[in-house]
């Protein structure tokens, strides 16, 4: 062995050359190369080659000197403490439980919404006959327009004066507008600017968020009804709604503000001082250096209010006595339906007849907000990643 270890390159080739020489050539050698490595043992000229000369070879399937991955984790486990092996038992089964266990989840909460939605859409086209059919359950016997179209006249929304549609709209699209552009301006100024009572008034923002609507709704009625020291009445008027989102408190104002601020805080500092470098004021650098960076949570939050503004009941009820909006209708249309389909409004009709008209009313009412969602899915879960609000 000392001699094999001490050959000259000159001695290893001449090795090779006479190994070469000693192994006879025949047509099926010839044909098939030789595939073997030179530190196999079968190889043919393996015994002619100084054990200097092999290359040291391993095959891809070994795992640590040819042991396979199940027999290195035993040898691992020996070396382990009671503690660390507990670990990786535990790590183990929840790493097989935990897709069942969220596979569950996912379909109870996917049950949970969809089938109030898919029973909506069967009782919204079927004929009020078919609820006293037992053998109806989810398709419809008889598919109609007809209960639609009475519950789109009943509900008001093809009238030319004080539509629950219009109005709705008017108030949704213009409020959610006004409340982003003045929480996204507050919540700019918490994050960025450093001024006396600044944790106060922070404070004053969170209990925004805490203090329910009821425990403000008589104070705020006395102020709209008794408007500039008396001499104007908002009650009855859209201006109610307005002027609490112009000054960043309206409808879940506070939890707005929010957004903005943790938003605006994770921007880097590097934008701004740029933009004072190349003389821009605070104003014109949110203008021109903040809103478009914050493009995803405007939208966040411009969705939060459409939803809210068009699912409010209280505050509507609160400050509106004839102008009527969807959620205004859908809480009085069990004595409308009365009146427009049945021409008495002290009318005896059986709940699981009317049903399929109430039904209709909530799937035409939820309808533009799913369309809503539908279109901008991608855009409200990445604004929300975005925001801080998880993670």
């Amino acid at each position: 062995m000392d001699n094999e270890k001490n050959l000259t390159p000159e001695e290893i080739t001449g090795a090779a050359e006479t190994a070469a020489e000693a192994v006879p050539e025949t047509a099926e050698a010839a044909a098939e190369p030789v595939k073997k490595s030179l530190s196999d043992p079968d190889h043919p000229v393996a015994k002619y080659v100084p054990d200097c000369a092999k290359p040291d070879v391993h095959e891809e399937h070994e795992v640590g000197e040819g042991m396979s991955p199940k027999e290195a984790m035993k040898i691992r486990m020996r070396n382990m403490n009671k503690e660390e092996i507990a670990y990786l038992r535990r790590k183990r089964i929840f790493e097989k439980c935990w897709p069942v266990f969220r596979f569950l989840i996912l379909f109870g909460l996917g049950f949970v919404i969809l089938t109030p939605l898919m029973f909506m859409i069967s009782y919204a086209f079927r004929e009020n006959q078919d609820m006293n059919d037992p053998t109806v359950m989810w398709i419809p016997r008889h598919l109609t327009l007809r209960i639609m179209k009475q519950t789109i006249d009943a509900m008001g929304l093809t009238n030319t004066e004080n539509n629950p549609l219009i109005n709705t709209l008017i108030l949704n699209i213009g409020c959610s507008i006004c409340q982003v552009v003045t929480c996204a301006i507050t919540g700019y100024g918490f994050a960025r600017f450093k001024f006396k009572g600044r944790n106060l008034l922070f404070g004053i923002v969170i209990l925004q968020i805490l203090v329910p609507t009821q425990i403000i709704s008589i104070p705020l009625y006395s102020t709209f009804r008794n408007f500039l020291f008396g001499s104007v009445n908002l009650i009855d008027n859209m201006l109610v709604m307005y002027l609490p989102a112009l000054t960043a408190n309206g409808i879940r104002a506070g939890l707005m503000i929010f957004i903005f601020r943790q938003f605006f805080r994770g921007l880097p500092k590097e934008l701004e001082d740029a933009a004072y470098l190349d003389g821009c004021g605070p104003f014109k650098t949110f203008i021109q250096v903040m809103v478009p960076n914050a493009a995803s949570s405007f939208l966040t939050v411009f969705l939060f209010s459409i939803v809210w503004y068009w699912n409010d009941f209280y505050v509507a009820s609160a400050f509106f006595t004839n102008k009527k909006t969807i959620s205004l209708v859908l809480k009085n249309l069990d004595g409308t339906l009365n009146i427009a389909i049945f021409n008495n409004a002290n009318a005896n009709v059986s709940a699981r007849e009317k049903i399929v008209w109430l039904e209709a009313a909530c799937l035409i009412s939820i309808t533009p907000m799913l369309i809503l969602y539908a279109c901008l899915q991608k855009h409200f879960t990445e604004g929300i990643e975005r925001s801080g609000l998880v993670g």
